[in-house]
């Protein structure tokens, strides 16, 4: 009975700690769609995949959201065009470098500063580089999901996506105020940017309903999946003791990947990971605890499920592996050569 009211305890503390920033994710998501010049922002972006992978790790600055609000952002600069380079860059980067975050782990590392700044390069690093591995992928397709594809008119495949029966008995968001029935997925082909077309005459009534509207849909697709990843990490964190974890803090390798497993589990926010991180400062060593410092955020247990949303199975996989063999090799680099 205890451990259940642990793992309910866990469960609620995670919802209420990821739902504000999932709900600023989803806020700033809905605000691309309704107030934001699609085809200004995406001319912006830059098309060359090591520079837009950079440029894209970088705009966390920009959108201080953790684990749980990047993703709806991410999905909607890949839905209005922006290169994979700069999504991804974004979605691996934006939980750390942002100022809350940098902000947090300054205060919990006051004594060792050094923590802060490989937090953040070594995160820019990763984040670069994967965003470019995926940026060089021509035929972006394979690597989204398929609901994801078919709202990306510039993307759709016309002889796969078509469907035979009247637009008006399938499933979807359609609107009416251009003479027919036009589904979201292919709004844009009319001409204009997606913005332009849902808002009409543009003025901030509707621009504002399309804002609410988008913000309960997209809450309640990624909320559900948040609830689904909650509940795993609360039965796994009660399952596994902590006692278990400290005991593994021994060696040079073996504290590394323990820490990496730990970030995985635990699925704390980036915003207050500094202070879990803290607590096992004295027994882990640097390089350990910036594995979970980086790991952690780009990759949880909360945060597969939404991502799910956004890629195929395949490319959320290799998008993990990746990042955690390229943290693991830098962190062990650190602890080898400079702590």
């Amino acid at each position: 009975m205890n451990q259940l009211n642990y793992a309910f305890t866990i469960f609620f503390s995670l919802l209420v700690e990821a739902l504000p920033f999932l709900l600023l994710g989803v806020l700033l998501s809905s605000a691309l769609l309704a107030f934001v010049n699609e085809r200004k922002l995406v001319a912006m972006m830059p098309r060359n995949a090591v520079l837009g992978a950079l440029v894209g790790s970088c705009i966390g600055f920009l959108f201080p959201v953790c684990e749980c609000g990047n993703v709806p952002v991410a999905r909607r600069l890949l839905a209005q065009g922006v290169p994979s380079a700069v999504a991804i860059g974004f979605l691996l980067a934006a939980p750390t470098i942002n100022p809350i975050v940098i902000w947090s782990t300054w205060v919990a590392f006051r004594d060792r500063p050094e923590m802060v700044i490989w937090r953040v390069i070594l995160t820019l690093i990763i984040a670069t580089i994967v965003g470019v591995i995926f940026g060089v992928q021509k035929d972006i397709r394979a690597m989204l999901h398929p609901k994801l594809v078919r709202t990306m008119p510039q993307l759709a495949d016309p002889e796969t996506d078509a469907d035979s029966t009247s637009p008006l008995l399938g499933s979807g968001t359609y609107f009416l105020g251009t003479g027919q029935a036009v589904a979201l997925e292919n709004a844009a082909v009319m001409g204009g940017d997606l913005s332009t077309l849902l808002l009409g005459t543009a003025q901030k009534s509707n621009r504002v309903v399309v804002f609410v509207d988008n913000i309960i849909r997209e809450i309640r697709e990624l909320g559900g999946v948040l609830v689904l990843g909650s509940g795993i990490v609360a039965i796994i964190q009660t399952a596994v003791p902590r006692e278990t974890i400290v005991n593994l803090g021994q060696g040079t390798i073996v504290p590394i990947l323990t820490m990496m497993v730990l970030a995985l589990v635990v699925s704390i926010c980036s915003t207050v990971d500094a202070f879990f991180a803290l607590s096992f400062a004295s027994m882990f060593t640097s390089g350990a605890l910036l594995a979970f410092l980086v790991f952690g955020p780009t990759v949880d247990l909360k945060s597969i499920g939404l991502m799910l949303s956004v890629f195929r199975p395949r490319t959320v996989f290799y998008l993990f592996a990746i990042t955690a063999q390229l943290t693991f090799l830098l962190t062990l680099g650190l602890h080898l050569y400079v702590f």
